[in-house]
């Protein structure tokens, strides 16, 4: 058996097997073999075979003749007749659970990405609002590569000096009296439910459990946080939701007010509904929530990953509203790109949370920890805000320009700080398709809108560029649309 190996790893390469799954009629696709080598090597075939259902996932080729001696030097191997190609698509390994765009990104500068091709794209989704400080900002490599040569990880069952020093921190600039450290959004949500249940719990009202989520809500994607969310797309297929959750359409007072019942525990609101598409809450909406929940004794959650360290044009969104909530979830830009997420509590909602009634291995670890106080040390130096608000007003000047060039691909201008969203007429989709063609990078949401979230570092040149590559994508959406009628 001829087996031929790499020398390297086939890092980021995606592995075919040269067989046809059973029942499954390959496709032809008329091409040669040769292209699919780097270097155009001649195998002496001429038409692989790729099976249609597995396309763009995973190809199975099929080859016709023996290997001969120039494949010595191919990134393939040869197993028991079966010739494994290693290519730059996607890894097949990955569960296919995103629907990912056929580009892949090698490092980013500041508010650039650079593809494994070379090419630069102007980075507008931040991660989805992670990257705040963009790529490589030397205060978070300085801070990650010190922490690096310290400690990378131990036990929350030892003091955490650093951890006290960040939590301190986000007291300070916050309502809160009380941090617990997680990894991602959906664990900080998690532990706000958790926490929104113990509060009563622990003040003897056991039955005081369910809480007042809101429709086009996004709150993670653990069980209880999709019963939160309440979508049926995201829902479908897990069984029945996790119990103790109340939903009522956004905005909604009247129906917040006949959910409350003996059972209710607290209220749960994205201050901007960020995947729900940039839908800020009816003007005063959110006090009304908080004076209910002072009349009926229940505590007011705020979920802030996507709006919070910075993104709205402040530390926290909640602090534009005159709104305090009893609790509050972070995550995101927290870590700026460094995986980490924040309980923030007042003293009175998280009573009762003593030792056991909650944990995270991996929750406050010393990377995270230098992380995010270095986010911070970035994000409260004077004018920092200012900025982000500058930028804000300037973007949003300029989306309002196009609107009124392109009425037919786009339509309305929302959001607020570095949260933008442009309402389109086209499907969001075509929209963020057509601008990844210019090499400007977005995200859609959900009321087909498409969201623009460039790091707060962003300058007035590059919002300039960003405009300019809107425009073309909207000309040019423009244009098929004429085509097409």
């Amino acid at each position: 058996m001829a087996r031929l190996t790499r020398k390297s790893p086939p890092t980021r390469f995606h592995m075919f097997r040269g067989e046809i799954p059973a029942k499954t009629p390959p496709q032809d696709y008329g091409i040669s073999v040769s292209r699919g080598f780097p270097g155009g090597i001649d195998t002496g075939f001429t038409k692989p075979k790729i099976v249609a259902r597995a396309a763009l996932k995973r190809r199975h080729v099929s080859f016709s003749g023996p290997v001969n001696g120039a494949l010595r030097n191919a990134p393939f191997t040869v197993r028991n007749n079966q010739v494994i190609v290693m290519t730059n698509s996607a890894a097949p390994h990955l569960l296919p659970v995103f629907a990912r765009a056929d580009i892949g990104f090698e490092r980013g500068e500041g508010v650039w990405l650079i593809a494994t091709n070379g090419d630069r794209y102007l980075d507008f989704t931040s991660g989805v609002a992670v990257n705040a400080l963009g790529h490589a900002h030397p205060a978070l490599v300085k801070a990650l590569q010190e922490q690096a040569t310290k400690l990378w990880h131990m036990s929350n069952l030892f003091q955490s000096p650093d951890g006290e020093k960040l939590a301190a921190r986000l007291c300070s600039e916050s309502f809160a009296d009380l941090v617990f450290f997680c990894n991602s959004g959906a664990e900080a949500l998690e532990g706000v439910i958790k926490l929104v249940r113990h509060h009563h719990f622990s003040k003897g009202h056991p039955e005081r459990y369910r809480i007042i989520t809101f429709e086009g809500a996004f709150h993670g994607r653990t069980l209880a946080t999709l019963a939160a969310t309440g979508a049926a797309k995201y829902l479908e297929g897990f069984g029945p939701p996790m119990d103790g959750f109340d939903q009522v359409p956004h905005g909604d007072l009247e129906a917040v007010k006949k959910a409350i019942g003996p059972h209710t525990a607290g209220i749960l609101i994205e201050p901007i509904q960020g995947e729900g598409g940039v839908r800020s809450a009816p003007s005063g909406f959110l006090k009304a929530l908080r004076q209910l929940c002072d009349e009926k004794g229940l505590l007011l959650a705020f979920d802030e990953v996507q709006t919070g360290m910075g993104r709205t044009g402040d530390l926290f969104a909640y602090r534009r509203t005159g709104v305090t909530p009893d609790v509050m979830s972070l995550a995101k830009a927290l870590g700026g790109g460094f995986p980490i997420g924040a309980i923030l509590a007042t003293a009175d909602a998280a009573a009762g949370m003593g030792p056991g009634s909650h944990g995270s291995t991996f929750g406050g670890n010393p990377l995270a920890i230098a992380a995010a106080n270095a986010v911070l040390d970035v994000m409260v130096k004077p004018g920092f805000f200012d900025h982000v608000q500058k930028m804000s007003l300037l973007l949003k000047q300029k989306l309002a320009s196009v609107i009124d060039r392109h009425p037919d691909v786009v339509s309305e201008v929302r959001g607020e700080g570095l949260l933008i969203g442009i309402k389109a007429v086209v499907p969001s989709g075509d929209l963020v398709a057509a601008l990844r063609k210019e090499k400007l990078l977005t995200v859609g949401a959900g009321d087909n809108v498409v969201r623009f979230l460039p790091p707060l570092i962003v300058t007035e040149a590059e919002i300039e560029d960003s405009v300019i590559r809107l425009e073309r994508a909207c000309a040019a959406l423009s244009s098929n649309k004429r085509a097409a009628s």
